[in-house]
């Protein structure tokens, strides 16, 4: 994945995003199968990019974004 940054994804790769990479994305977010915490948030971070910047690959996955309110008491 190209990256910016350690905490910025490119436009050029949000850009280069078409569906059957979207579908790919989405399964591995949803198997949850990363070998760090880490490697799954780089692509929970691209998904998000995704759906601000390109919300027609996204409108089936955004389940995968939405977080579930918790209370920390």
């Amino acid at each position: 994945m190209k990256f910016i940054s350690e905490n910025q994804i490119s436009a050029e790769l949000v850009n280069s995003f078409d569906e059957e990479m979207t579908i790919e994305l989405a399964k591995r977010l949803e198997e949850d199968n990363y070998n760090t915490p880490f490697d799954g948030l780089k692509d929970w971070h691209l998904l998000r990019a995704l759906a601000i910047n390109r919300p027609e690959l996204t409108t089936n996955y955004i389940h995968l974004l939405d977080q579930e309110p918790f209370d920390e008491n």
